[in-house]
């Protein structure tokens, strides 16, 4: 494992997407980072780049009680989501994927 080479923290889909084009330009690997709760070692840098740290993407955009749905920022944990939905007879449960503090 190698550490990135920078590590930038946007804060809204605009930053990334100006970031993202920057970096495909230049032919520079990106490595996202959520919440640090993945398994599978997605956020090493193995040949450097840039880690796009979105832990700062912490917004819950959308609630849809009929249908049991929410959309998400990529920074927003499932304490942060539970927190949320209490009081609506909702939760996010351990174990579902894409969960984690």
């Amino acid at each position: 494992c190698a550490p990135p080479d920078a590590v930038v923290w946007p804060q809204a889909v605009g930053q990334v997407q100006e970031l993202a084009a920057l970096c495909y330009r230049c032919r520079v690997p990106m490595v996202p980072f959520g919440t640090g709760t993945g398994l599978e070692g997605g956020v090493n840098a193995v040949q450097g780049g840039v880690c796009f740290d979105l832990s700062r993407m912490d917004a819950i955009t959308e609630l849809s009680l009929e249908d049991f749905s929410v959309a998400v920022e990529p920074g927003v944990t499932r304490k942060a989501l539970n927190g949320h939905l209490r009081g609506t007879g909702l939760w996010f449960p351990v174990g579902t994927v894409g969960a984690g503090e």
